[in-house]
């Protein structure tokens, strides 16, 4: 009985000496961060077979010599492993491992049955891991341990020649193999212990987040280029990021940080990993790669920003090191990528009644502007002689168009109303330029309602900023075209076209804020929709339009 003992001990120092390693591998961040995962990648599992597959091999090469057998702890290797991470590392583990006791001792009255038993504790390992739950796992871990070796003393007996043998064997190392099997709980509950920091983590980053949150709420009231870069300093300063970035679904809207100068020039969206996060709505992780664009960034996350389900924009998170993109990153970035999306749609939603309200002040000021009145009356006061139909005709426009503007609300209407208006706004101006104005229909039958007083807008730009910018006549095309599910409408005119200063200007959000024409229909259709206007520079002329989504009956 002693002699068991003294084995026993001898056991446990070697299981302690697995736990040891266990414990400082749970303390290094590239392994630590496998452990606390819920889902393992098919490199984590490579890399944990790996790990338990020594193990059981050097807990074989370590095992205590007795009578032609080994006491080791093997078996808690592959159990531990198995129970932890499932049946990919138990099943090879085990095998891999029972392979390698068979081959260093072929012939040898325990190789067999050590062998059978480290691939049915591979088995066994995986069925806990699939049927228990985590919090009784230890202790099947234990039970199963000992089933196991109990199986390997039954197999040595059997296959023992001369049985005599097998019976000295199993007497000496039974006690100390079997019960040994407690360490099996151990290593379960060790490293259990560590899953455990999830919450913790999560906490923690919970906390941070909502901190940064806290920090960028004044700037998000406002979304403009600036404060997007400021919201981008901050979140870079509080996570020990080398660069942050926040991009819609077209354009790079603020970047700060290394790398930083490849977007002095263009804001235009040019990585794949970013095109393919917006596409598919998914994050997209890149934790060691040579290979991205600017060749400093070693790391990265992409997260999807979503409004009502909807990608609309991305949080990109870089770092100049590999193997920076932890779980607690991770969780921390999520949370905050949630966050900045509820704000941006708040912000957006409150844009929307800033936008509307600025429309509305617009509308009444044309009703009410001195110079469009006295050029309207001009122009019917001289027909009133000459066509006094033509005169009585433009009188009704106008009183329509009058009347539109005075009950102008910020709700939707009907598309067939706002163009009604639209057209009486056009009859107004060619009785002022004659034949210099042309314009054409290109209408299709359509059920959608739009925001009031933002196709004028489009087509008085159209008439004063291009074709009265050349000489001779110039025409104007109003188009409402059906999509399937989108309806498109469109200006286009033949005159000067839009500069391009303009049409960044435009685009970018840096127009004064006393010229609410076209930008001010920009911004309300990027509130609206989510996408801005779409502006072309024509041959002759320019093209304007946007997508509105038909609403679902």
């Amino acid at each position: 009985m002693e002699h068991n003992l003294t084995i026993l001990l001898q056991l446990f120092e070697r299981a302690a000496l697995l736990l040891m390693c266990l414990f400082v591998l749970t303390r290094l961040p590239r392994f630590k961060e496998i452990f606390v995962k819920g889902a393992y990648a098919p490199q984590d599992l490579v890399i944990v077979t790996v790990i338990f597959s020594l193990f059981a091999i050097f807990g074989t090469y370590s095992g205590i010599k007795v009578d032609g057998s080994l006491v080791n702890v093997r078996i808690i290797a592959i159990m531990a492993g198995g129970i932890l991470f499932g049946p990919w590392v138990g099943l090879i583990t085990g095998i891999i491992s029972g392979v390698h006791r068979f081959l260093i001792d072929i012939g040898g009255v325990t190789s067999v049955p050590c062998l059978i038993t480290s691939v049915t504790a591979g088995i066994v390992s995986s069925v806990i891991y699939r049927r228990t739950t985590a919090d009784r796992r230890w202790i099947a871990g234990i039970l199963a341990g000992m089933g196991c070796e109990a199986l390997t003393m039954l197999l040595i007996l059997v296959m023992a020649d001369p049985s005599s043998l097998g019976v000295d064997i199993v007497s000496k190392i039974a006690f100390p193999m079997i019960v040994g099997q407690i360490s099996v709980g151990l290593i379960v509950m060790l490293v259990q212990s560590v899953e455990g920091e999830k919450e913790r983590i999560a906490a923690k980053q919970s906390k941070l987040a909502l901190d940064i949150a806290n920090k960028t709420l004044p700037y998000f009231r406002n979304i403009n280029p600036q404060s997007l870069r400021t919201i981008c300093g901050i979140i870079k300063e509080d996570i020990g990021a080398d660069a942050v970035a926040i991009t819609d679904t077209r354009f790079i809207r603020a970047y700060v940080g290394v790398g930083e100068e490849y977007y002095t020039e263009t804001n235009e969206i040019i990585s794949e990993e970013t095109k393919k996060t917006l596409r598919d709505g998914e994050i997209t992780i890149r934790d060691d790669d040579t290979e991205y664009m600017n060749r400093a960034i070693r790391s990265l996350i992409i997260i999807p920003l979503k409004e009502k389900g909807e990608v609309t924009g991305a949080l990109k998170i870089y770092y100049t090191k590999a193997h920076k993109i932890t779980y607690s990153l991770q969780a921390m970035a999520v949370g905050l990528s949630q966050m900045i999306s509820t704000l941006m749609e708040v912000s957006r939603v409150e844009g929307i009644k800033e936008m509307a309200n600025k429309a509305e002040l617009k509308a009444l000021q044309t009703s009410i502007n001195p110079h469009f009145l006295f050029n309207a009356l001009n122009a019917i006061s001289s027909l009133i002689r000459i066509n006094p139909d033509k005169a009585r005709e433009l009188i009704i426009n106008l009183s329509g168009y009058m009347r539109y503007n005075l009950e102008l609300t910020d709700e939707f209407i009907d598309i067939r109303r706002e163009l009604q208006q639209v057209q009486q706004y056009v009859e107004i101006e060619k009785a002022r330029f004659g034949s210099r104005l042309a314009v054409e229909y290109d209408i299709d039958e359509v059920e959608v309602r739009i925001p009031s007083l933002i196709i004028q807008p489009l087509v008085e730009n159209a008439i004063v900023h291009g074709i009265l910018k050349v000489k001779g006549p110039g025409t104007v095309t109003i188009s409402v075209k059906d999509r399937g599910e989108t309806v498109r409408i469109g200006i286009a005119d033949t005159g000067a076209g839009i500069a391009q200063e303009t049409m960044e200007k435009v685009y970018s959000g840096n127009m004064p804020d006393n010229k609410i024409g076209l930008y001010n229909v920009q911004q309300r259709v990027k509130l609206i929709y989510g996408k801005g206007l779409i502006i072309h520079r024509l041959d002759k002329g320019t093209e304007i339009y946007f997508d509105v989504t038909k609403e679902k009956r």
